[in-house]
């Protein structure tokens, strides 16, 4: 995987308008936080059960606790889940409009035709 140098990155940000930057940011975390299976298997979890308390998930998929929190912390800070806090317990559960960005930008490579490749002689 490539990584753009600091100087790339500036230039390719300066061409770019500042809510289409926030648009590929918001894309990026949403898509950096889905790309581990354990929290595959979180979001699979509250999916099948709506709302859930943290100690059930780290049951679910099997991972020490410590483990556990770190992964419902990505989601959380990626916007995917919301914890409320019912002392002593978080229950945690989906925020299904977080991901309308990256649903969206998914659709737009979904409808692209790509390109006729000529045939080789």
């Amino acid at each position: 995987m490539a990584v753009k140098s600091a100087s790339a990155k500036r230039l390719s940000s300066q061409n770019a308008e500042p809510d289409a930057i926030l648009a590929q940011e918001r894309i990026a975390l949403l898509a950096k936080a889905l790309g581990h299976p354990a929290r595959i298997q979180v979001i699979e979890t509250l999916l099948r059960r709506k709302i859930c308390i943290g100690c059930d998930i780290v049951d679910e998929i099997g991972l020490a606790p410590s483990t556990t929190s770190e992964h419902l912390r990505i989601l959380k800070n990626a916007g995917l889940i919301v914890g409320e806090i019912d002392r002593p317990r978080v229950c945690y559960s989906i925020d299904p409009s977080a991901v309308q960005a990256l649903i969206d930008f998914l659709l737009r490579i979904q409808a692209t035709i790509p390109p006729s490749i000529p045939e080789a002689k």
